[in-house]
């Protein structure tokens, strides 16, 4: 009996349910399961999730990292001897990750005092012979898979359940539903009746946002307040490009699309009322990017929320903001149309000072 379980586990893989995982999972979903490999995820983030993972690193640790340690500890809990934690340093030359994303398998190999193996693959697109191929050799190796056709074959399976993810989301379906439909090989595209008399942008890291613990499910708390939020999963690669450039930046770090990209593009979108931005307390990279940001959103006329996160958020003053901004996008554009309604009701003569003069 014993045999059978070590031999079952022999073909098994943890992925912790944070960081990489929010973009990714559909990818390594299909690319392991193409091979054979069972997936074991962490459960949901608790706040005893948070609690472990935080009880190990330094205080000054951002909550992301912190969180992604409680998941590893998670999946050892369950038994799992082998734990996928990825070294993605760069994702496109020159265009890099923060350094803690670049040095997670040093960090949880230091901190986690536990028996297991430390599957740490490395995709460096700047670094030669470290591409995507080369990244997913390293992550099956341990299960003695080394014929590169056949890691090929399967990557065209991951590849195909992401395409499906993306499509889905970018119809506008939430990241559960399509999340759940992608995994199952379904694809639908939802047509949305409904109207909302607001819509706001949230500007975030997918580990920020979809992880309901984190986010206090913001999701749910806006579509409540009857908003209807937009994010960068309903934006294609070339439209963030573009609202990188729309905000006068170039694209330095590997999630600058999510965050600037995303940004400058709604900005520019009038249908989109306000922006909100959440972001994880001691960041290095997105406070730079936030206060860009901030400074663009005054020149688009854009109301703009920030929202900072950490282990210590509470969920009342978390709540107690939203309502606020959300109330204020309310008012401001009742007063439009009240004031539209003025305008086209105002019979009074306004003389045309619009005039060409040509020469003859």
């Amino acid at each position: 009996m014993e045999n059978n379980k070590k031999q079952n586990n022999d073909m098994t893989i943890g992925i912790p349910r944070a960081m990489s995982f929010y973009h990714n999972y559909p990818f390594y979903y299909g690319f392991f399961t193409a091979l054979g490999i069972k997936i074991v995820l962490s459960d949901v983030t608790t706040k005893q999730t948070m609690s472990k993972g935080s009880a190990l690193v330094v205080t000054e640790t951002c909550l992301p990292i912190k969180v992604y340690i409680g998941h590893v500890l998670n999946l050892i809990e369950k038994g799992v001897d082998k734990v996928f934690v990825p070294s993605i340093q760069s994702i496109a030359p020159k265009i890099y990750n923060c350094s803690k994303i670049r040095g997670l398998p040093d960090l949880v190999r230091n901190v986690v005092k536990k028996d297991f193996t430390l599957i740490e693959a490395t995709l460096d697109k700047s670094e030669k012979n470290q591409g995507l191929y080369e990244f997913l050799a390293e992550a099956v190796a341990p299960f003695g898979i080394t014929d590169m056709e056949e890691i090929k074959k399967a990557s065209k399976a991951g590849w195909r359940t992401y395409n499906n993810f993306h499509i889905m989301t970018k119809s506008g379906m939430s990241y559960k539903k399509a999340m759940n439909y992608a995994l199952q090989g379904k694809v639908f595209i939802e047509n949305e009746n409904k109207e909302f008399p607001i819509s706001i942008a949230l500007i975030s890291h997918g580990y920020n946002i979809f992880d309901e613990r984190t986010s206090m499910k913001i999701f749910d708390k806006l579509e409540a307040m009857d908003v209807k939020v937009y994010s960068e999963l309903q934006l294609s690669d070339e439209q963030m490009e573009d609202g990188i450039k729309a905000l006068g930046q170039e694209k330095y770090w590997a999630n600058e699309h999510e965050m600037t990209g995303a940004a400058g593009h709604f900005m520019k979108d009038n249908k989109i009322d306000g922006i909100i931005t959440v972001t994880a307390f001691g960041c290095g990279p997105d406070s730079l990017m936030i206060e860009r940001i901030t400074r663009k959103a005054k020149r688009f006329n854009k109301p703009l929320l920030n929202l900072t996160i950490d282990e210590q958020t509470g969920e009342a003053g978390f709540i107690t903001r939203l309502e606020a901004f959300v109330d204020m996008l309310f008012r401001k554009k009742r007063a439009k149309i009240i004031n539209k309604i003025e305008i086209n009701n105002d019979s009074s003569y306004i003389p045309n000072t619009n005039y060409i003069e040509t020469k003859k």
